[in-house]
Formats: C-alpha cells, structure tokens, sequence
C-alpha cells in the first residue's frame, strides 16, 4: 500500500542508495526498475525541469524493497500511486518541505547576496543568487544548508546564515511591514544616520528593508534578522513608490541593461556585483518590476515569438533587423552547426540597428553585422531564436506586485 503523506526527512542522497546493501546478497533488481521507470514518467508529465520541480528518491532499501519518493509536486502524487500500485514494492510518496523544515518553511534572504548552489556547500557550483528582502520557500535542511525555492521557481541550496527562516504568520508580519528598496549599483547600511560610522552591512541594487522610521536625511530599516541600519535617503525609495514608478518599455529594459555595462561575468551571477547571460537579463527586467525565468533555456520557453530564422531555420540577418524591436531578447546555441537540437546556452537583449547587449567576459555591446567594428563573438555563437516579452500575455512574465513571493 502507497502511503501519501507530508515529508519525513531522510537524509540519503541518491547516488548513495546502493552503499548500504551487501555486495554478497541477492538482490532482484527488476521492483527498483519498475520504480525508477515510474518516477521518470512522473518527471516527464509533472516535472520536466529540475531546476524548478522535483521527483527524487531519497532513500531505498533493495533487499527489503522499500523506497522513500519525494517531490514537490502534489498533482504528481496520484499518478504515482498508481503506477506503483502493483510493483511489489512498499513506497512512501511524500511531499517537501520535509520535516527538518518543522513550521518555519518560508525565509527572507539576510545577506546583500545570497549565493545559491546546485548542491549543499561552498565547494559546489552556483546556480543562482537571491538579493536581501527575497522571500523564497524553504524545503529542506540538511547540514548548515536550505533547500530553497526562489521567486521565479528556481530551487537550489543556500546556507543557513543567509537567510531567516519564518512561520506562515511571522513571514506575513513582514510582508504587512513599510519596506524600502536601495536603488544605487552599491553602498551600505550604517549603525547610525551617519555615513562616518560604522557599517551594518553592503547594499546592493533591489535589496529590501523594513521601514522603522525616517528623518530628513536617512532611513531607520530592520533586516530580518532585527538588526537595524541606516540608508540615506537619496539612496533608496519606499518599495511602493519604487514598484508604482516602474514601466515596462524598451528604454527602460535598455538602461537598466546598459547601467550594468562592465560588470564582469559571473557564472549564477543574478547581481550587480556580477552577472551570467541570464542573469543579466533577469536583473534589468526585476529593475523594471518583473519578475522572469531564471536561465536562458527557461527564459526562450517565455514571451512571443519573432521571426528571425530563414526557411530552413538559420539565422536570417535581414529578417532579423525587419522583425526585431528594441528588448526583445536573443537566444543563442553553442555548437548548432554539428548538432541540429543544441541548448540554448546564451540570451542577450537587443539594442537596435544590429546591436546587443549582454554578459560575455563582461557586459558589453556587441554587433550582429560582419562589417561592424564590434561584431566580436557573434561568429562564435549561433542564433536559434528570439522572444519579445514586452507587451506579451505570458504567466512566465510577471509584474513584482503580482508575484506570490512579493505581494502582501
């Protein structure tokens, strides 16, 4: 019989599920297939993105055949059920957060930055960062780390001291708080309305603090944590204000795109103090108020289609200069020429006459036509598509009020 029920922690990674079982005993193999078949079906209609969905086995016993499934996915737990229902095996289907979460399963980023990674500890690559104020969903601990789900749906683990871990109750508090949000590239909360003192900690553009009170010159703020600094004022607006004077339009993604000019590359970088491909264009629609996907294989799944490509798919540049407006967003395919079906791997935002902008070595503006000075690196690359987010219906693409994580 499946039982169905809310997460118990185990703390068995996958690739260990066989280090348990004695080499010398009999093992039949063919229940643990039958159960590794059915999650990649589940994965396949429920889950087909790990970035943003789970399907996993975190714990197994071959010689007893027992497994622990966990996911995130509810509508995914019927369909389980009844793929198991006749494979011999005993199954445990759980949902996350698992319970080394216990009630506090919401968290608001602490730090200016928030390194996220695609595996617990520092040693293990960054997939993304989170920007102090954030709210994301916690769905597991495990070792000093989170399990976190961010507001774009992006899941990946952070340390613990990087965020606060709140009720349902106490993160409504917050959220029900005044909020500022620093909008310089950089700068600092200080421990007293006095820029000589000491800091409280960096500032980056878009991190978010509570509003305790203000004089004339500086803003009082709480972190999460209840530390309290001081922002000048000219460095930072009421959230509300912030969010109702941003608009969507070209020129707006255009500056934003261009005041990051000559940040360097970093890869997971979703930050002022360094961006990847994705990254950059994530952050000047979030400094326009939207929120999008996170990675460049996710972002070209969004937004309408611009026709660029010739009858046999390649890039066309004369189609492309035709169709393409301001902001729209470029997709390219490393290696398309040896393999028809090549992941996207890169995004830039488009400038107009030819022009891009995107993060490659930095930020930097690059040509899409051969004869002009700053064609460097197109060569290089091949264009497999291009989407146009502003103006399209697209539940993908969302203003910062509306998103769950962000509204009250």
């Amino acid at each position: 019989m499946i039982m169905i029920k809310k997460l118990t922690y185990y703390c068995f990674p996958v690739l260990a599920l066989f280090s348990s079982v004695n080499s010398t005993a009999q093992v039949d193999s063919t229940k643990y297939k039958i159960v590794v078949a059915a999650i990649e079906d589940a994965k396949a209609q429920f889950a087909p993105d790990k970035r943003t969905k789970l399907i996993e086995i975190t714990s197994a016993d071959l010689q007893k055949n027992t497994y622990v499934i966990q996911t995130t996915e509810s509508n995914a737990l019927p369909f389980l059920e009844k793929k198991l229902q006749k494979s011999g095996a005993q199954i445990k289907v759980k949902l996350y957060p698992d319970t080394s979460v216990g009630t506090k399963n919401v968290g608001i980023i602490n730090l200016s930055v928030a390194n996220l990674r695609t595996k617990p500890g520092h040693a293990s690559e960054m997939a993304s960062q989170a920007i102090l104020g954030t709210q994301v969903d916690i769905l597991q601990k495990s070792n000093g780390e989170y399990r976190v789900r961010t507001p774009e749906g992006y899941i990946s683990w952070v340390p613990t001291s990087s965020l606060v871990p709140m009720t349902t109750a106490e993160v409504q508090q917050w959220k029900n708080r005044q909020k500022i949000v620093y909008t310089n590239d950089f700068g600092k909360a200080y421990s007293k309305p006095d820029v000589k003192s000491i800091r409280i900690s960096d500032l980056v553009y878009g991190n978010i603090l509570a509003l305790e009170k203000e004089t004339s010159q500086f803003y009082e703020v709480a972190y999460p944590d209840g530390r309290i600094g001081y922002v000048p004022k000219d460095e930072a607006l009421a959230l509300q204000d912030w969010i109702t004077s941003r608009n969507l339009t070209a020129d707006n993604v255009l500056n934003s795109a261009k005041s990051m000019l000559g940040l360097p590359y970093l890869w997971g970088g979703t930050s002022v103090k360094g961006v990847d491909c994705s990254g950059f264009t994530k952050t000047a629609f979030f400094m326009n108020g939207y929120v999008i996907p996170r990675d460049a294989s996710q972002q070209v799944l969004a937004g309408e289609a611009v026709d660029i490509l010739d009858a046999e798919g390649h890039f066309d540049a004369s189609k492309a200069l035709k169709n393409l407006k301001p902001a729209d967003l470029l997709f390219f395919a490393a290696g398309k020429a040896s393999n028809p079906n090549a992941r996207v791997t890169h995004v830039a935002l488009y400038i107009g006459n030819g022009e891009f902008i995107h993060s490659a070595g930095t930020v930097r503006i690059n040509s899409m036509l051969k004869d002009a000075s700053n064609y460097d690196d197109f060569q290089t690359r091949t264009v497999v598509a291009a989407k146009r987010y502003i103006g399209a219906n697209d539940h993908a693409i969302v203003a910062i009020q509306d998103n769950p994580f962000y509204k009250k």
